[in-house]
């Protein structure tokens, strides 16, 4: 939620509600893994584990990073109703890979959706793939909203350059600060 926050006060509305598309899509992936086996695999290599939480930590700060180099440029832009703001399949993409790269999500799927399977059905894969799209479905829907109202926000305050780059340069921070955080947090568990 915060990485789609981020992303709207950097590019706005669009921007936030395709990282949500991308992210909502990634994680529905992940519970397919986990569906067919991925998840005991992580559980069972924390060197895995490790490698894919600092993957998608590093791949934050890269996004962080680029939002922050580029906020003067995008600043201008954003005011002329243009700017090098990313497309929105470029949008999706980045999402994507968030929601692919987060071990949290393999490690929910893994733990707590297995609680709400019967086990006496023939298609407990079956039952895990659907868990994860209604799980997918209500993150693309609540994690939309909120990427909708921070884009409403940055639109509302975008009549100053000065506030453009500092939201901009905020979402970068942001983005920079969730992948330390994951990085580090792989860290003090370990």
């Amino acid at each position: 939620m915060l990485f789609t926050i981020a992303r709207a006060i950097a590019w706005g509305r669009a921007a936030a509600v395709a990282t949500v598309i991308g992210n909502a899509s990634g994680m529905f992936l992940v519970s397919l893994l986990v569906a067919v086996g991925l998840g005991p695999l992580l559980q069972a290599s924390k060197l895995f584990y490790n490698g894919v939480q600092w993957a998608g930590g590093a791949y934050l700060i890269y996004l962080g990073y680029a939002a922050i180099a580029a906020s003067k440029v995008d600043a201008h832009g954003m005011q002329k109703t243009q700017g090098v703001k990313p497309a929105f399949v470029t949008s999706i993409k980045n999402g994507f890979w968030v929601g692919v790269l987060n071990p949290k999500s393999v490690v929910f799927f893994a733990a707590i959706l297995p609680q709400f399977v019967d086990r006496d059905k023939n298609n407990v894969t079956a039952q895990l793939i659907l868990l994860g799209a209604i799980f997918a479905l209500i993150a693309l829907i609540s994690d939309g909203s909120y990427g909708v109202l921070a884009g409403t926000v940055r639109q509302w305050l975008s009549g100053d350059i000065r506030r453009l780059i500092f939201m901009r340069t905020s979402g970068g921070v942001v983005m920079i600060a969730l992948g330390l955080f994951t990085i580090f947090s792989s860290l003090l568990i370990n």
